[in-house]
């Protein structure tokens, strides 16, 4: 992926606030995010929030660590008498963001 309209605020104050529009813009389709499932089997196609923990720069890398907040559900075999709840569950995963200061394409670890 790439975050052009992050990298192009780098080394500004909006950086991070450009990072979490783009990164919730891509929102759960975007981002590895049913490999960090704790409680659910499927992730939701809501709204993510983002935070900001760590930013570092490596030569030609801006290494930022995220934390993700989003939702999943236990997916039932939606049948009238399938007693598998289905509310939403809260769920959290970090990641790691390695964008390319040149190209802003950027690479993406979960973390656990």
């Amino acid at each position: 992926m790439r975050l052009q309209a992050a990298l192009s605020e780098w080394g500004h104050p909006g950086f991070e606030d450009a990072l979490k529009r783009e990164l919730m813009r891509l929102g759960s389709a975007g981002l590895p995010l049913q490999a960090g499932l704790t409680a659910g089997s499927q992730v939701l196609d809501r709204p993510i929030s983002v935070i900001i923990k760590r930013i570092d720069e490596a030569g030609q890398v801006i290494r930022v660590r995220v934390g993700i907040f989003f939702k999943s559900v236990i997916a039932g075999c939606s049948c009238a008498d399938d007693p598998t709840p289905t509310s939403e569950l809260d769920e959290f995963c970090e990641l790691q963001l390695d964008m390319d200061k040149m190209t802003a394409v950027t690479s993406v670890t979960l973390l656990d």
